[in-house]
C-alpha cells in the first residue's frame, strides 16, 4: 500500500452508485431473466472506465472499479463458485434492534429484494476462474494516471457464510474453511496483478447484531469471529500482508445501531488478521468517538489505518474542516504516514439501491480530498 510523506492519501470503501441502465440489466440477470451477456459486459467495461476516471478527476489517490460488475459486495461469489443452489434466503438482520424499538422495521428497497442470497447446498469450488481476471483487466485498462494506486474488493469467507447459509457442511467451521480455500485463488490473482486487495469483513463487526450467532454471549461470539479470522489468514498465507487491507463494518444502513459491538471489544481479534491496513467506520454518530481507542492500543508498526471520515448513509456533505479534524485525530494517534482517509462504507452496497444521490456522493468525495489537503 502506498504511503506518503507529503500529504494524506485518500480512498473510499469500494462500491459506488451504478447507472440505472446497468443496474436494471444486473437485476434482471439476478432474477434469471434473459440478458445479453456481451451487452452487459461491454456496459460494465464502459462504466468502469468512467468511474475510474471520475475518481481520478476528483483527486482520490487509491481508487477502484466501483464494484460495477457485482450485484453486491458479497453475493457475487454465487456466480463464481459452485455449491450455491440452495433456496434463496434473506440474511438475518434487524431483529435485535426491533426488540429494543417495537414497530421499528429497517427499510429495504425493492431492488435489494431482487438480489439473490442462495444457501450452500453442495461442495464449494471455483467454477469461473476467469471472472476475477475480467474484473482485473477492466480495471487495469481503465486509463488511470501514474499518481493513483488501484485496489479491488473481495469478500471474506466469514461474510459469505453470514449471508449465504450452510446446508451442506457438517459444521460452520468446515464451511468457512471450504470458502477460504475457494476464495484463495481470487485473492492471489488480485495481488499478482499488482493491485491492493481489500477483503470485506462485516462479519467481524456487523455480525454481532445481525447474524445467526447474534444471541451468543460476547466471548462466545468472539470465538466464531476468531474462526473467521483464522480462515481468512489461511486463505491469505501466500499473499504479502502489505498488499492487503481489511474493511470492518457495522452495517451500511441508516438505523439505530444501538446494538453495535464497540470497536474496543473486537480490535484484538481484528488485529490478528494478516493484513497491512484496516478500513473502518469512524464518521457516523455511533462510531465517530472511537478514534480515541487508538491512543491506548499497541498496533503493529507497519499497520495503516483507513478511517472513514465521510459518512456513507447521510445526505449531509461533510465540511472539509470537519474532515481535516477527523483525520488529525488519527494522525496524532498513529502518525502521518500511517493514515489514509476513507469513507465509512460503500455508496452502492447492493445494485440498484444507492442510498445517496450520485451527485452528492461526488460532492462528499471532493470534500474528503479537500479536507485531507488541509492536514500537513
Amino acid at each position: 500500500m502506498r504511503r506518503s510523506e507529503t500529504h494524506i492519501l485518500t480512498t473510499h470503501t469500494g462500491s459506488l452508485p451504478r447507472p440505472a441502465d446497468l443496474a436494471e440489466m444486473m437485476l434482471r440477470r439476478e432474477e434469471g431473466q434473459p440478458v445479453d451477456e456481451a451487452v452487459l459486459e461491454n456496459r460494465v467495461r464502459e462504466v468502469v472506465r468512467e468511474t475510474v476516471q471520475q475518481q481520478a478527476e476528483i483527486g482520490l489517490d487509491v481508487i477502484n472499479d466501483g464494484e460495477m460488475s457485482k450485484p453486491s459486495y458479497s453475493t457475487y461469489v454465487k456466480d463464481r463458485l459452485s455449491g450455491f443452489n440452495g433456496p434463496s434466503q434473506r440474511p438475518f438482520g434487524g431483529s435485535l434492534e426491533a426488540e429494543d424499538f417495537p414497530g421499528y422495521v429497517r427499510s429495504v428497497s425493492p431492488s435489494q429484494n431482487r438480489v439473490r442470497f442462495p444457501s450452500c447446498s453442495g461442495p464449494v469450488t471455483v467454477k469461473d476462474p476467469e471472472a476475477v481476471q475480467r474484473d482485473i483487466q477492466m480495471l487495469l485498462n481503465s486509463g488511470t494516471g501514474a499518481d493513483t494506486e488501484l485496489f479491488m474488493t473481495s469478500v471474506s469467507p466469514g461474510q459469505i457464510a453470514r449471508f449465504m447459509g450452510n446446508a451442506y457442511y457438517p459444521t460452520h467451521e468446515a464451511y468457512v474453511y471450504a470458502l477460504a480455500d475457494a476464495m484463495r485463488p481470487e485473492y492471489e490473482a488480485i495481488v499478482d496483478a499488482g493491485l491492493v486487495l481489500q477483503v470485506d469483513c462485516p462479519d467481524l463487526a456487523s455480525g454481532r447484531a445481525n447474524s445467526e450467532f447474534a444471541r451468543l454471549p460476547l466471548e462466545e461470539w468472539k470465538k466464531i469471529v476468531r474462526i473467521h479470522v483464522d480462515a481468512l489468514n489461511h486463505a491469505l498465507q501466500r499473499v504479502p500482508r502489505d498488499k492487503v487491507r481489511l474493511h470492518l463494518c457495522w452495517g451500511n444502513y441508516a438505523g439505530p445501531h444501538n446494538r453495535d459491538v464497540p470497536l474496543s471489544d473486537i480490535l484484538d481479534v481484528v488485529l490478528a488478521a494478516n493484513v497491512g491496513g484496516i478500513s473502518f467506520e469512524a464518521a457516523n454518530p455511533r462510531h465517530a468517538h472511537e478514534w480515541a481507542v487508538f491512543r491506548d492500543t499497541s498496533l503493529p508498526p507497519d499497520l495503516v489505518l483507513i478511517p472513514g471520515v465521510i459518512e456513507s448513509c447521510s445526505l449531509y456533505i461533510e465540511h472539509p474542516d470537519l474532515v481535516a479534524q477527523r483525520i488529525q485525530n488519527f494522525v496524532e494517534c498513529v502518525g502521518f504516514q500511517n493514515v489514509i482517509a476513507g469513507t465509512d462504507c460503500g455508496f452502492g452496497t447492493f445494485v440498484g439501491t444507492p442510498a445517496i444521490h450520485p451527485g452528492i456522493v461526488v460532492a462528499k468525495l471532493r470534500s474528503l480530498v479537500e479536507g485531507a489537503r488541509q492536514v500537513r
